[in-house]
């Protein structure tokens, strides 16, 4: 069940956590461990933490109950973390941040989930635990390297799931698997206490049926932790996303030439098909050269990061190398062929790819692109282990790299009954605003959830922020209206239309004397009840909102005005004084109205 559902059946008394996580145990004694899990929690301690939170206030518990798992590279007290190597394995005597805090968010871990063997693959077979397949058809990969956890909420074992995303591992098993995959910004939930395969590109990911869970999930999971060396804190502004208010929206899209399915027949007409229904969720296609974000993606692979993982596991890997699977060893060993020169000449690329990439962003707001190029049988992956988990990763491997965002998110079925899957692609701490739109998109796009027959129209949309994220809302009335001589100032911003509205009744309206360009001011009036005065209302980033204010010139002043629907935004105000002079023009309603009586 989803969060929503599951917390509806709490409520209304028809289901406990103790039925809950009793049905979980029953189902994996009778389907068996492998090869969705490699270990799984006691089923007597599980269940008297289901009883101990039947106790507690569910209101003050946002995941209240609800399963989840985790993949086997994050730690989890006292059970043993394995990363899918059983000669590697330890048992920590502390759980990694992240599930602690999901924990004390009222969530019931089930267990740790089979993984491609640390965390080098996006198959879900490079584990000595078990394939783990579509749930869609047994004959097709997982995706990997979270294999395990995707397959563990597609096939209704848990809510939720954690996994870890260095090259895609968080999102291509979604595309698999029919969920959502949440890739956060790096350094957004903590890895202290994960298992690295490139520390400093590390993700944790969040697997589930709907974006309103991930988000929810998310809120739970993140934020700074000192133990980590690479948790941020966002600044003010990181990540705003004005154009997540804004009635249309401008998303990037490869130029055909640089599409490549790989020799897919089914997936370009459903990506194609994803492209159009964005349109009609007010999105604009703009048209971008991809080939420098792939030029980037090379590098994870092909470069010097692979050292990276040699790094995490350098000891181990000397002494216990027969006893890796035989691919996985392979790829990490290859780190012997790089130098310290190799990994500047790396970094140096890689800068000059950011430098590069940077300024596709000032075209679109949101790329859109297919999460995997195809699906592989695992025999198929078998033939040529290597070649064809590269071709996996077209489309994710850059993104860790170039300090991205994403969401991976359903996008229709296959004529043969396998799932196919887009990813929105957004800049820095711009999760909220992705889930968002990933939500609005995958209501147009699909119907079932996960691997179940539930309808998604049935669980709760996941609503816009307001504002949008990173921004504060400014309401203008004259000179900076769209078309009118400072609306500069706003676009030069960042800042987006997000509405026309009128102000309450309480408000007078005047031309300004002696001001160049013409400008009016508004005074609020408590006890006046007129028309209203039309405003247009900007989402405008936080971090840029110093600076406008600091252009504003006397008497005009920036202020709190109340909308005709009773919310209160930020906008300008005049001073009583400034209004000596003036013309009070209130009747007409709006600057644009007293505009057009001059003529």
């Amino acid at each position: 069940m989803d969060i929503a559902a599951l917390h509806a059946a709490y409520a209304a008394g028809d289901q406990n956590p103790r039925c809950v996580v009793e049905g979980i145990y029953d189902r994996i004694e009778k389907e068996g461990l492998r090869p969705v899990w490699i270990s799984i929690v006691p089923r007597e301690q599980a269940i008297a933490r289901a009883h101990a939170l039947e106790s507690q206030d569910r209101s003050k518990l946002p995941l209240y109950g609800i399963p989840f798992a985790v993949k086997d590279n994050i730690d989890v007290t006292e059970m043993p973390t394995t990363a899918a190597c059983p000669a590697y394995a330890y048992t920590p005597t502390e759980s990694a941040t992240v599930v602690t805090k999901l924990e004390a968010a009222g969530a019931i871990l089930i267990g740790k989930t089979n993984m491609d063997q640390f965390a080098t693959g996006l198959v879900g077979t490079r584990t000595p635990y078990g394939i783990c397949s579509s749930v869609f058809n047994a004959k097709y990969i997982s995706g990997g390297s979270s294999a395990g956890s995707a397959v563990a909420v597609a096939g209704g074992l848990v809510t939720f799931s954690l996994g870890t995303d260095t090259a895609g591992s968080g999102r291509v098993p979604a595309m698999f698997n029919n969920l959502i995959g949440l890739k956060p910004t790096r350094g957004a939930i903590s890895t202290h206490g994960v298992v690295p395969a490139c520390r400093t590109l590390d993700c944790v990911s969040i697997f589930a049926e709907t974006s309103y869970d991930a988000s929810l999930v998310l809120a739970n999971a993140a934020g700074f932790d000192a133990a980590d060396l690479y948790s941020r804190q966002p600044a003010v502004g990181a990540g705003a996303s004005p154009w997540a208010g804004a009635p249309t929206f401008r998303f990037g899209v490869p130029s055909e030439a640089l599409l490549n399915f790989f020799g897919d027949d089914h997936n370009p007409a459903l990506f194609k098909s994803a492209a159009e229904q964005l349109t009609t969720l007010g999105g604009v296609a703009v048209e971008f050269d991809l080939q420098p974000f792939l030029d980037a993606a090379q590098l994870l692979y092909k470069g010097p990061w692979v050292a990276e993982r040699y790094a995490a596991i350098a000891k181990f890997i000397g002494d216990h190398k027969a006893e890796m699977d035989p691919t996985v060893a392979t790829i990490i060993s290859g780190a012997a062929n790089y130098s310290a020169v190799d990994s500047f000449d790396a970094a140096y690329k890689l800068e000059a790819l950011r430098r590069t990439t940077s300024t596709a962003w000032h075209n679109f707001d949101v790329m859109l692109l297919p999460t995997a190029p195809r699906a592989f049988t695992i025999e198929e992956i078998a033939e040529n282990p290597i070649e064809r988990n590269s071709i996996l990763g077209t489309y994710t491997n850059f993104v860790n790299l170039l300090d991205l965002a994403a969401v991976a998110l359903p996008a229709g079925m296959r004529p043969d009954g396998l799932p196919f899957g887009v990813t929105l692609i957004g800049q820095a701490f711009t999760e909220a605003a992705l889930l968002s739109l990933a939500d609005k998109l995958h209501r147009k796009l699909s119907t079932a959830l996960g691997g179940s027959r539930r309808e998604l129209a049935t669980t709760p949309s996941l609503k816009a922020a307001n504002p949008p994220h990173g921004c504060l809302l400014m309401a203008v009335v004259g000179a900076h209206l769209s078309g009118q001589p400072l609306n500069w100032q706003l676009t030069q911003r960042g800042g987006q239309l997000v509405k026309t509205s009128k102000t309450s009744p309480h408000y007078r309206f005047y031309a300004l004397a002696n001001t160049t360009p013409p400008k009016p001011g508004l005074v609020r009036e408590p006890a006046f009840n007129g028309p209203g005065i039309e405003v247009e209302v900007w989402a405008l980033p936080a971090n840029t909102v110093g600076t406008f204010v600091e252009g504003v010139p006397q008497p005009l002043s920036i202020g709190t005005l109340e909308l005709e629907d009773g919310s209160l935004v930020k906008g300008f105000l005049v001073e009583p004084v400034g209004t000596e002079g003036g013309l009070e023009i209130t009747h007409l309603g709006g600057w644009r109205s007293y505009l057009a009586s001059l003529k």
